[in-house]
């Protein structure tokens, strides 16, 4: 199954443009599986976003340029940036703000919210520190239930990266599993699926059971998510949770 979902469907004229995968694809459930939503943002010049709350959310925030500050309730503070990705697992009541620091380049990057497994866990904040803030032709496993991973979902989730060259071919990683379900976002750039199926920044394609080949049009920045749809997950979280 292969389905293209365009950038078009995206929710937002402002500096956030909010992608619910399951209602792009008319679905009764605004995520899919695992998978709640991905905000795409871009700020330019100094921002506050002031402190707010999340129930029941695990929030991935990857940035691809930009610095900003995080403060929350659990007394965390920390800067984060394109070499230092962060993970808050909400649980039951978390709190938090960010400030944008403008050093000369806008902040563009995602915010990731991903369903936990169970509700109502303990709060955490994790970070990653990375040696080099792109993956060049290879893909990066950034965040999975795995304890290889610094970033721990709780639910069945995988999250990849990769920064290609142009006119690169390239496959998708072996996830070492059957009956997985992956989205594939195109950050930045311009790529041609299997010679047919031409995707631009911010489209996505849906994919299960399927070997796809990615060619490359421009240089691209491509973000998969791995979802396991037979595994149990929490739908209610307050921005990750199903909306409809």
């Amino acid at each position: 199954m292969l389905q293209k979902i365009s950038g078009d469907t995206l929710i937002g004229h402002g500096p956030i443009k909010m992608f619910y995968p399951g209602m792009a694809l008319g679905k009764s459930d605004t995520g899919i599986a695992s998978i709640g939503r991905i905000d795409h943002a871009f700020f330019e010049g100094d921002t506050i976003i002031r402190m707010h709350p999340h129930i029941n959310d695990e929030i991935l925030t990857y940035f691809r340029s930009g610095n900003a500050e995080h403060l929350d309730s659990e007394g965390f503070t920390a800067k984060i940036n394109n070499t230092r990705l962060m993970l808050m697992k909400a649980g039951r009541s978390f709190y938090h703000e960010e400030k944008i620091i403008d050093k000369g380049e806008p902040l563009e990057g995602l915010q990731i919210f991903i369903r936990p497994q169970f509700k109502d866990d303990k709060p955490e904040v994790t970070f990653l520190e990375l040696d080099n803030p792109f993956s060049q032709n290879q893909w990066r496993l950034l965040a999975s239930q795995k304890p290889e991973t610094t970033l721990q979902f709780t639910s069945n989730t995988w999250l990849y990266d990769i920064k290609a060259d142009n006119r690169k071919s390239i496959q998708l990683p072996k996830l070492g599993k059957e009956n997985l379900t992956c989205l594939l976002y195109v950050f930045s750039g311009n790529v041609t699926i299997n010679n047919n199926i031409e995707l631009s920044k911010q489209d996505s394609l849906l994919l299960k059971d399927e070997d796809i080949t990615i060619q490359t049009n421009t240089e691209t920045q491509l973000v998969l998510f791995v979802t396991d749809e037979s595994i149990e997950h929490y739908d209610g979280g307050m921005y990750s949770g199903n909306q409809a």
